[in-house]
């Protein structure tokens, strides 16, 4: 039995630090939902930040848009040329994926500093690429109602855990810190 721990233990290290990131910042972000004030930004801060920002970047491609509180559950309307096409809700926000973004990151962290870089950059990155997720997402559900499904459920998931999963082969194949026996 020691020797399987010896012979994987990288592999084991890599599962239990990323179980242990991701339980944790995920508690955290719990925690923060919990305990949001959503009388000053409804459903939450970050959830109203991207539902304002979607707002801001349909406006730009010239779509009169906005954006309202729904009554009945925490979300926000989107709501284009004056018919409601869209909700945003808390996982809408990216942080879900941000998270499991940062949990892969740390468990296959290389030295400090190009990490930290990475996440940063990374997070970003992924944040921007879900507001502009949401935008073509709700112009495409304003345009072609019907194909809601096939757009809402296989489509932009593709595009946002694709972003991901392109920035994980990126930072293992790049910069993470492999010992040659480990690989």
């Amino acid at each position: 039995m020691q020797a399987l721990f010896a012979k994987y233990k990288s592999v084991i290290k890599f599962i239990l630090t990323f179980v242990l990131v991701y339980a944790v910042l995920s508690v955290a972000y719990k925690l923060y939902l919990d305990y949001s004030d959503s009388s000053i930004y409804y459903p939450d801060y970050i959830t109203n930040l991207t539902a304002k920002q979607s707002e801001s970047l349909l406006d730009s491609f010239g779509y009169d848009t906005s954006v309202e509180a729904h009554t009945d559950e925490p979300s926000m309307k989107l709501i284009i040329n004056g018919k409601y096409v869209a909700r945003v809700i808390e996982g809408c926000n990216s942080i879900s994926v941000i998270i499991l973004f940062v949990s892969f990151v740390i468990a296959f962290a290389g030295r400090l500093q190009p990490t930290i870089i990475y996440l940063l950059a990374g997070s970003v990155l992924i944040y921007a690429v879900n507001l502009f997720r949401i935008v073509i997402l709700s112009i495409g559900l304003f345009h072609y109602p019907w194909r809601r499904d096939i757009l809402h459920n296989i489509i932009f998931p593709l595009i946002i855990y694709g972003m991901v999963f392109l920035l994980w082969m990126v930072w293992v194949n790049r910069f993470a810190t492999l010992k040659k026996q480990d690989a």
